[in-house]
């Protein structure tokens, strides 16, 4: 895919994203994590050229080759931001340190426990941006927290140094209409105000939710992190 392409294709999600905010009677930002797994170093960079700063990958393997091959394919440009969005192994956590500007998709206490660990073993006093993923649905194939599970997982991360809940994640079920993953949205934003009101001392500014084909429905549900791929893209 050329330049002009994922120009246009860029152009017209900010639109949708626009109509959306709108129709949700939203005037604050929402944020577009451009899914570049499996995508090649060459089209990232094209994407970067057409104006995306800030991209998502689910997996460690390929997402760390990737960042440091696109800074030097870009270079002197700065580099975009990079967003671990995919499921994240305990015994991978170090992986994501040198590349990853915050993590999705902390999934339970031993993963955050790890994180936290090796990041106190580089002795640079970072601090890693995260969001708590949440199971909504329910759905067994999914990893996540359950809404009961994620008062006492909240207690025990809020409490690591190293790392900083900025807010919570979930993944709706796969559906034809998108108006079926509604109730999914809506139930992590009202599940996200509510730990905002239980735990004052934790930030809760962000939810990730919607993808493809149901980004324009998370966002009037609340969402201010989408995270897009086949409309940016192409398919697969």
């Amino acid at each position: 895919m050329d330049i002009q392409q994922l120009s246009d294709n860029y152009a017209r999600v900010q639109e949708r994203i626009a109509a959306a905010r709108q129709r949700g009677g939203r005037d604050d930002e929402v944020s577009l994590v451009a899914v570049s797994k499996t995508q090649s170093v060459e089209t990232v960079a094209q994407a970067y050229h057409a104006g995306l700063r800030l991209f998502g990958e689910n997996r460690v393997e390929e997402a760390g080759p990737k960042a440091e091959a696109l800074a030097r394919l870009i270079a002197p440009d700065p580099p975009p931001a990079w967003h671990m969005i995919g499921h994240l192994q305990s015994r991978k956590a170090a992986q994501v340190l040198p590349w990853a500007s915050m993590v999705h998709s902390i999934d339970s206490t031993k993963l955050a426990t790890r994180l936290n660990r090796m990041i106190e073993e580089t002795g640079e006093g970072q601090v890693l941006p995260i969001l708590l993923e949440v199971n909504v649905s329910g759905e067994a194939s999914k990893d996540g927290f359950t809404g009961t599970e994620l008062p006492a997982a909240i207690g025990s991360i809020s409490a690591l140094p190293h790392l900083r809940i900025e807010g919570l994640m979930t993944m709706a079920p796969i559906v034809d209409d998108p108006e079926l993953a509604r109730p999914v949205f809506r139930a992590l934003r009202r599940l996200r105000d509510e730990l905002a009101v239980a735990f004052p001392g934790v930030r809760f500014d962000h939810l990730s939710m919607g993808m493809t084909d149901d980004f324009e429905v998370a966002i009037e549900e609340g969402a201010t992190i989408v995270r897009i791929g086949r409309a940016i893209f192409g398919e697969r």
